[in-house]
């Protein structure tokens, strides 16, 4: 039946009665929280709402949820990125970070790469640890942390101390990344994730553009208060980013309830005093919300088996293939645009070089906008946007690498590249949603982002390690200069290309219907694995939007 216009009230639904909700920290959904309904939750009657109404819900939880994303994702990526932009910062008074540190190429390089090899191993169980915890307080600890270690930044005396620091960062923001992808599918339907991961990845391309802005004023504070401009730079960027982290405690709501559930504070929460939030849907809301997204109310509890499922999949591996093309070649430039403009022409200061690593992130800040909102209407088709975004970063690699007479050129290939980087690892992410949710539920999401970030991030190693500064015959003065990273670099995006075809064949070969391999609460071919996720947002998956409905403008002001 359609409820668009039905009026509907807290605890009217007859399949959920009233119950509380201990919040001992298990966000996960089920330790001590047992429905009423669990025998029978498989044969509810699914309440079907007009789309308009349903886009409404997910338009006050965006409202909600991607602003604190937005501005969480912009300083974790400010504090990270900005040692890359602290190598030319006052250069020629010889105040940028490797003159003052005494660092050599392969020390800078291995400081960029530790990050890295830190964050692969830490982010797997980060994202476990968050999805029985509850993602919005570890999530405000990944902020906070981050936060405290970017302040540390600011003292750094020597190489190891770098590198110490670097390594220690990875480690306290492993598992954000992927932590909010598996935070969205609380609260939206996969095939609806890569609009809001674009929304919020755009915070990443603007941060780098201001780290590049900004560093211009930070240089003309250096030597104020004993401080270089670098310096200054780290340690505002941490402050901000401890702010952050305590406010996000009272922001970020916790997983949604059920209507007629109650949320109580017990356990280790109630020890720590950690303050309530928000419900983040109540009333109609709530039961829109409830019947579209069933199988977020209704998850089971998952074990070591069935992580083990998660990890034997196929599914995984060309995903992480994918992402680890794409991630690489962004963390390189990243990492080492502003040494690759210095580069195309030595005659650039280093204000100059600042001003010009900007608009590469802001190609890729449109790019999303564009790209992120179409895929998601033809979800079908992830595979072909995601390729024809590399394409367009094998163009710009191979413009700055041959284009030897004309510097101008060369700096649009790094905008080329900028633009092809924006829809790439949103649309590798999304895809990852929509495939280990319908396949393994939340275990799923939650392992399966977390492995093809942290793996995937391995392509970021190379590229900060292997390439470029960390490459001494490649980074020779000369007119081939990191000619061979660049050739690097379009291999792994060939690679990441194949991967997505290769899933896509074998998913039109092999299928992905849910598994029946896993044994929470389910037994080997009971059909409720599959009964549970014939909710409203799993009858609207079955086709595709397209472009029905685009650019219009509904009651609240947005297009759907």
């Amino acid at each position: 039946m359609t409820g668009g216009a039905t009026e509907l009230h807290k605890g009217d639904d007859p399949g959920v009665p009233r119950r509380s909700l201990s919040v001992d920290g298990d966000d996960g959904g089920s330790k001590g929280v047992k429905p009423a309904t669990e025998s029978t939750r498989s044969h509810e009657e699914v309440v079907d709402f007009d789309t308009e109404r349903v886009e409404k819900v997910y338009r006050k939880l965006d409202l909600r949820i991607i602003p604190a994303f937005w501005l969480l994702y912009f300083l974790c990526s400010a504090i990270r990125s900005n040692i890359g932009i602290a190598q030319t910062m006052n250069k020629a008074e010889g105040h940028d970070l490797e003159t003052r540190l005494g660092l050599t190429p392969k020390d800078t390089s291995l400081a960029l790469a530790l990050f890295y090899v830190s964050y692969v191993l830490f982010d797997l169980p980060s994202n476990l640890i968050m999805s029985k915890l509850g993602p919005r307080v570890w999530m405000a600890r990944i902020v906070l942390a981050v936060g405290i270690t970017g302040c540390c930044f600011a003292a750094v005396q020597s190489a190891w101390s770098l590198k110490f620091l670097r390594f220690l960062q990875g480690v306290v923001i492993a598992g954000m990344w992927p932590g909010m992808a598996y935070y969205l599918t609380l609260f939206y339907p996969p095939s609806r994730t890569g609009k809001r991961i674009g929304m919020y990845f755009t915070a990443s391309q603007v941060s780098a553009a201001v780290v590049g802005l900004v560093s211009a004023g930070f240089q003309k504070m250096d030597g104020l208060g004993g401080l270089v401009g670098f310096q200054w730079m780290f340690l505002i960027y941490g402050l901000l980013g401890v702010i952050l982290g305590v406010v996000l405690l009272w922001w970020l709501p916790d997983r949604p309830l059920a209507p007629g559930e109650t949320r109580q504070k017990s356990g280790w929460m109630k020890w720590l005093r950690l303050p309530m939030t928000p419900e983040a849907l109540t009333g109609e809301d709530a039961i829109v919300h409830y019947h579209e997204m069933r199988r977020v109310y209704h998850a089971r509890p998952w074990n070591l088996r069935d992580l083990w499922y998660v990890l034997i999949d196929w599914r995984l591996w060309p995903l992480v293939l994918m992402y680890f093309g794409v991630v690489g070649v962004g963390i390189g430039t990243q990492s080492y645009g502003s040494v690759i403009i210095a580069s195309i022409d030595p005659t650039f200061t280093g204000i100059q070089i600042s001003l010009l690593f900007a608009p590469i992130w802001m190609m890729d800040f449109c790019a999303i906008l564009l790209v992120t909102p179409i895929s998601d209407r033809f979800h079908k088709h992830r595979a072909i946007f995601f390729s024809a975004a590399v394409c367009i970063q094998i163009a710009g690699l191979l413009t700055v690498t041959f284009a030897l007479k004309n510097s101008w050129a060369r700096y649009g290939g790094l905008l080329m590249i900028g633009f092809g980087l924006g829809p790439t690892v949103p649309i590798c992410m999304t895809w990852t949603n929509e495939i280990f949710q319908q396949r393994h539920r939340e275990v799923g999401v939650a392992a399966a982002s977390a492995l093809v970030s942290g793996l995937g991030n391995l392509g970021s190693i190379v590229t900060t390690y292997a390439l470029y500064k960390g490459w001494p015959e490649d980074a020779a003065a000369g007119p081939h200069q990191y000619r061979n990273s660049n050739f690097t670099m379009i291999g792994i995006l060939c690679v990441s290309i194949a991967s997505s075809f290769v899933m896509t064949v074998l998913l039109r070969i092999f299928g992905n219907k849910p598994s029946q391999k896993i044994s929470s609460g389910t037994a080997p071919g009971d059909s409720s694995a599959e009964d549970e996720f014939l909710d409203g947002a799993a009858r609207r998956e079955v086709h595709q939007r397209g472009f029905a409905g685009f650019g219009k403008k509904s009651r609240g002001g947005q297009s759907a």
